[in-house]
């Protein structure tokens, strides 16, 4: 990943993670404007997860995928 360049960028995201990985498919992550708007819009019990993600970024399969930086619940 190229964290200096202007093709990934690091986003806060509520991800919807049954299992909590660190690669994350594009249709399970919702971008969001700001940490608490991630924070509020999370529902851990939903496994609607808030997190710090890095992406999208396009996979050998040309899948669209963000990469968990962390998680922030």
């Amino acid at each position: 990943m190229d964290r200096a360049g202007e093709v990934v960028k690091e986003r806060f995201a509520v991800v919807y993670a049954p299992k909590k990985k660190k690669r994350l498919s594009a249709n399970c992550v919702e971008v969001m404007a700001s940490e608490q708007e991630a924070r509020d819009a999370s529902a851990p019990e939903r496994h609607r997860h808030a997190a710090l993600v890095a992406g999208p970024s396009t996979s050998s399969e040309s899948q669209q995928l963000y990469y968990l930086v962390r998680w922030l619940n």
